[in-house]
């Protein structure tokens, strides 16, 4: 089996920005808010449930899902997020299950899953053998989500209210990336922690051969 990282963090914590760093260093990047777009574009496996489930509220008008409509839906409703959950969580499973499992024969030092609620949900723990936190001051994620989307202050707020807390992902975190000081210091960032994560993935290997 592949040596897998499990990278997580806040919204706007800048997750996507380290994940593409690693890649660059040769890491297969496996990432759940990817396939969970995949599975709900036009013609995506979990649609035809959503629609069902939610009504065409969340869908426009050219049969594409809105997102938005559906965001504020499952945030004003604890049981309309439990049941989207309920939809999308085991077909992204199954998928996670999948692209990591294609990794076993890859020509890859080691592979990271992506999972944003990775504290939260407490899933793909047997699947991980380590957890990187990508940390910020909650100032920055909101001034960061406001510049990339229309979403209000008060949405980012009850985005970040409804994700685990900074001090409880860093109490889980293995390791932790400051992304509050630059691309530059972010590069240099990453490449530490790549060289580290690739003397890591290479022990159970050279344990399992002697």
């Amino acid at each position: 089996m592949v040596w897998v990282l499990g990278l997580t963090g806040g919204i706007g914590s800048g997750k996507s920005a380290v994940a593409e760093r690693f890649a660059r260093h040769g890491a297969a990047i496996v990432d759940t808010d990817v396939i969970a777009h995949a599975l709900t574009v036009p013609g995506g496996a979990a649609l035809p449930a959503l629609q069902a489930d939610f009504s065409a509220a969340i869908m426009t008008q050219e049969g594409a899902l809105d997102r938005a409509a559906l965001r504020r839906m499952v945030f004003a409703d604890p049981a309309a997020r439990a049941r989207l959950e309920a939809i999308l969580h085991p077909m992204i499973r199954a998928e996670v299950a999948v692209q990591l499992g294609r990794l076993a024969s890859a020509d890859i030092s080691y592979g990271i899953l992506v999972v944003p609620l990775l504290v939260e949900t407490g899933a793909y723990r047997n699947q991980i053998n380590r957890t990187l936190v990508v940390d910020c001051p909650p100032e920055l994620q909101i001034a960061r989500v406001m510049a990339r989307s229309g979403l209000t202050h008060a949405e980012i707020e009850a985005i970040l209210a409804a994700q685990a807390s900074r001090q409880q992902r860093l109490a889980a975190a293995d390791d932790v990336v400051c992304n509050d000081d630059g691309l530059a210091a972010l590069d240099s960032a990453v490449a530490a922690l790549h060289d580290k994560y690739v003397v890591l993935a290479a022990r159970p290997q050279v344990e399992a051969n002697e």
